[in-house]
């Protein structure tokens, strides 16, 4: 139920649109004069204002600049006589939102407040979802408020005190390292260094220098003693990435420094005591690369003292949006746009869509969007065709559901669940009837009347 103020000078528009409104479930407030509609204002919240131009002493555009002023997310529909379209349009240029002539037609009148209200829904969600984002921060930008992401914070919270070894399972994208980060964050040993180790990314002959260090004249090219990751690790934690892809030598070597917190560097003699905490994370079963004989079993049982599972986005579709316009709002201030978030499609196309390559993927979708959107709301337009299609098509996600099809849990209204599936409907309706619209009405048992509604609520372009 929305909050609309109706401002007129004559009773009979007023008595006209309190019935109208209130049919609709919204609830009206009236005012006779500007003078009184700026009044209510100043100690009211409105989610639309409809006021005629033409009033003595205060316009309908004083209302306007002051409903500007005073709350400026409220949307504004003027009505005008059909002589007055000119200033009808100035006010248009100054904010409102649409403005209706008279005579009016029932219908329309319905449709373009039903679509000033959906506009201010959705400013109003989006400054939610911004706000719900800020409260992420203390877990290093883990942005989440799904029940997975909360079972990953108590975690944290139980674990990070400790200093035993920990060994986050997730696939790839998922966000395995900003866990680690905030598992370094929220333990004594916050005031060390995070070493970041990518075993998949260092070449094998190199792995061991750079996992332990050098000392001089160890092999061509050691010019001078080295220190290792290990090392610089000290009194911190060592983050070891894609530890599924260490060779098997390697392997041998960690399981070492793992059992004895001490090891030499590459060419030494001495023993250097690791006083350092371990955090590896992997996207591979490690239990199967154990059973292969690719992966040592007594250096999986070391790593896997405490198991983190970062949950796939797609188990957590809650987080979707909350992600989406924390990466907005980062790309937005890097590129030097103003954007004022999603619109109501996008979000859903963003909201189903399966993500395989998890939050990694997500970022870099905002970031084209961001990139190419040329208006103040990102739209289907600037997303990536393969992600539209996907949803226009209605393709399963990799869990062999529907995505459109939700179970109850955190998050969940009906309201958007069913405005989700009649969106999807209507378009693929349009798109099989060639776009026309009385054949796409024949296609659903719409009348022709109903069909043009439905288009014009959820701005479903033919």
């Amino acid at each position: 139920m929305s909050r609309i103020l109706v401002v007129d000078d004559e009773k009979s528009m007023r008595d006209f649109f309190e019935i109208l409104l209130r049919r609709e479930q919204h609830e009206v407030a009236t005012a006779a004069s500007g003078e009184a509609a700026l009044d209510h204002l100043a100690r009211h919240t409105c989610d639309l204002v409809i006021t005629d131009l033409k009033m003595p002493r205060v316009s309908g555009l004083d209302v306007l600049a002051g409903c500007k002023r005073l709350s400026p997310d409220t949307e504004v529909l003027v009505i005008t006589a059909y002589s007055a379209v000119e200033t009808a349009i100035e006010a248009m240029r100054l904010g409102a939102f649409h403005y209706l002539s008279k005579p009016f037609n029932n219908e329309e009148i319905k449709i373009v407040i039903e679509k000033a209200l959906e506009k201010r829904r959705l400013v109003t969600e989006n400054q939610q979802l911004r706000s719900a984002v800020l409260e992420g921060e203390p877990f290093q930008r883990i942005i989440g408020r799904s029940e997975p992401i909360r079972e990953i914070f108590r975690q944290i919270r139980q674990i990070a005190p400790t200093r035993s070894t920990v060994l986050i399972t997730g696939e790839s994208g998922s966000g395995k390292e900003l866990v680690a980060r905030a598992v370094h964050a929220a333990s004594p040993r916050a005031e060390g260094v995070f070493v970041v180790v990518n075993c998949g990314a260092i070449p094998q002959d190199l792995m061991e220098s750079e996992l332990f260090g050098h000392v001089r004249g160890a092999f061509t090219g050691a010019v001078a003693d080295k220190r290792g990751m290990a090392e610089v690790a000290d009194r911190g934690t060592l983050f070891l990435d894609e530890i599924g892809e260490l060779p098997p030598l390697m392997q041998v070597k960690l399981l070492r420094l793992l059992q004895e917190r001490r090891f030499k560097r590459v060419g030494g003699t001495s023993e250097i005591e690791a006083d350092l905490r371990i955090i590896a994370a992997t996207n591979r079963v490690l239990e199967t690369e154990v059973q292969a004989g690719r992966f040592r079993e007594d250096l999986y049982f070391r790593l896997n003292v405490i198991q983190l599972h970062v949950p796939p986005l797609r188990d957590r579709r809650e987080d979707i949006l909350l992600l989406a316009h924390h990466f907005l709002g980062k790309f937005s201030r890097d590129l030097g746009r103003t954007l004022r978030g999603f619109s109501r499609e996008a979000l859903e196309i963003v909201q189903v869509y399966s993500f395989p390559g998890n939050v990694r993927e997500l970022e870099n979708l905002v970031e084209r969007a961001v990139a190419f959107e040329t208006g103040e709301w990102i739209t289907p337009e600037s997303l990536p065709p393969r992600v539209v299609e996907a949803f226009h098509r209605g393709d399963l996600g990799p869990d062999g559901r529907d995505p459109g099809v939700e179970t109850l849990g955190p998050g969940f209204t009906l309201d958007q669940y069913i405005e989700r599936i009649e969106r999807h409907h209507l378009n693929e309706a349009l798109r099989a009837a060639g776009g026309s619209v009385t054949k796409a009405a024949e296609r659903l048992g719409l009348s022709f009347r109903s069909m043009r509604y439905k288009l014009a609520k959820y701005g479903i372009r033919r």
